[in-house]
């Protein structure tokens, strides 16, 4: 059976932040995502998620200054004793949430910067969260995001992910398999879905190229999720889309699958 989190960063946002997580549990997720965590106390998300029976499933490290231009510290060279602050931070949060999955923000390459060099730094700042979050079995993930969505992103290609999650060398260390990414950039999610089973261990979804409720676009999710099955994905799935209009009124496509139904 595959495992759906609402992603309450993008769902749900007819509701205050806080209210949202009654409204996922009330829609039949049993998990979260969410991006930051970082304006609220890590106990008052806490008792959140216990009082609706959620797990909390995947959030990132924090962006840095998003306004700037900023959309994450990990890659930035200089910049590592900032980054590695939001790394001990976020396993804060992590620890707090009982959370299996942080995704550590690498970060934007300015035109005409040593690309090499972002990437060297990415990988010893890595290599660094890997080795606090070791002792709290969570898992580290690197997102792809197309060019489209985030230009000049420290990587864009799930190939260029699977290379950088290779040269960290680290077992906790895993790519995340957004699929509406996966498609702008890369295509044949299925020979992505298949061959590289087990090197990703996150999984988000949303249409192409609306970025809406799985159910239209050009990606066929049921030819999807009855491949994952086949392969027997044990992982989250994160709904991380725009819904159309409101969202409860978009969810006809989860009630199928929730119950497991695929025929």
């Amino acid at each position: 059976m595959l495992n759906f989190a609402a992603n309450i960063s993008t769902m749900f946002t007819e509701l205050p932040f806080l209210e949202r997580f009654a409204a996922a549990a009330a829609a039949g997720f049993t998990g979260i995502e969410f991006l930051f965590p970082y304006e609220y106390p890590a106990e008052i998300l806490a008792r959140e998620l216990q009082r609706n029976n959620l797990q909390q499933v995947l959030f990132n490290t924090a962006p840095g200054n998003a306004a700037a231009g900023e959309w994450g510290l990990a890659a930035l060279p200089g910049r590592e004793a900032d980054a590695r602050r939001d790394i001990d931070r976020a396993l804060e949060y992590a620890v707090a949430f009982k959370c299996p999955s942080v995704h550590i923000m690498a970060g934007v390459v300015p035109d005409g910067a040593d690309a090499n060099r972002y990437r060297q730094t990415f990988i010893d700042n890595m290599r660094y969260a890997s080795d606090v979050f070791a002792g709290h079995d969570i898992q580290l993930l690197l997102e792809a995001l197309s060019p489209k969505i985030k230009p000049h992103y420290l990587y864009s290609s799930q190939y260029q992910t699977l290379e950088i999650a290779e040269l960290i060398q680290r077992p906790n260390v895993f790519t995340q398999l957004d699929l509406f990414h996966a498609q702008l950039v890369d295509g044949n999610l299925s020979r992505l879905i298949t061959e590289f089973a087990g090197r990703y261990g996150h999984i988000q979804i949303a249409s192409v190229p609306d970025r809406h409720e799985p159910d239209e676009g050009e990606i066929n999710y049921h030819y999807v999720f009855e491949l994952l099955e086949s392969i027997h994905y044990a992982g989250w799935i994160g709904c991380e889309y725009l819904p159309r209009a409101d969202t409860v009124g978009g969810l006809e496509w989860f009630k199928l699958y929730r119950n497991n139904y695929y025929a």
